[in-house]
């Protein structure tokens, strides 16, 4: 099996001069999306702790990474959930200034990755057309894929981290067919909305735990004990 082509964040900026992809966007770019429903708990802490994660690994969030989310019936205009900004703030992330937003055609288009809450959320992505099966997984899914990718055979970081998540995100796609869940809820992140902040916290740590390996693929480098 060979591997498929790849196709409101925070980075370095954008300017006309940048080299552009098929859609028309700038090519030294990386944008990771993250979906859920509402847009309110569970896509604004993964939004979040992975800003935090690659700023922890890199010193900055740069490079061309560019991190957002969108909710499926997203709560446009909406503040993120409080139980979420504690979550966040327990793990140092920053939580402000974040507003809810629907998901739209534009957001999975200029997506160079989506990453979703459940499988629902990736099949709704993906009947939106644009190509978006080759770079939509769930984020467990996602994960899962990223552990049996040898790093060795990645971009290093010094060729651009832009470079490395595209192939990163290329060699997911290629094994996603060979390496399935075990069980249909294994790739699920249930949706915390209106539970205790004890369940919000488990969901975090099941987020934080996720996000771990692929951001140290993304970066190349481990968290720091």
């Amino acid at each position: 099996m060979t591997a498929p082509e790849a196709g409101r964040g925070i980075g370095n900026g954008e300017s006309s001069a940048e080299i552009t992809t098929t859609f028309g966007f700038p090519r030294d770019t990386f944008r990771i999306l993250h979906v859920s429903t509402g847009n309110v708990c569970r896509s604004p802490i993964t939004e979040r702790l992975t800003r935090h994660f690659v700023s922890q690994r890199l010193g900055v969030l740069g490079g061309g990474l560019i991190v957002e989310s969108a909710g499926t019936w997203g709560h446009e205009g909406a503040a993120m959930e409080a139980h979420a900004e504690t979550v966040l703030a327990e793990f140092g992330a920053d939580a402000s200034g974040f507003v809810g937003r629907e998901l739209l055609d534009d957001h999975v288009i200029r997506a160079d990755l989506v990453l979703t809450a459940t499988r629902d959320h990736r099949a709704q992505v993906i009947s939106m057309g644009h190509s978006a099966g080759l770079r939509t997984f769930t984020l467990k899914e996602f994960t899962r894929l990223v552990n049996a990718i040898d790093p060795a055979t990645l971009p290093p970081l010094d060729e651009g981290l832009v470079m490395r998540a595209r192939a990163l995100v290329r060699a997911a796609a290629a094994l996603r067919g060979w390496l399935l869940a075990p069980t249909a809820e294994a790739d699920e992140v249930y949706d915390p909305y209106g539970a205790p902040l004890t369940f919000f916290r488990s969901i975090g740590d099941e987020i934080h735990q996720a996000l771990d390996p692929v951001v140290t693929a993304l970066t190349g480098v481990p968290a720091r004990a």
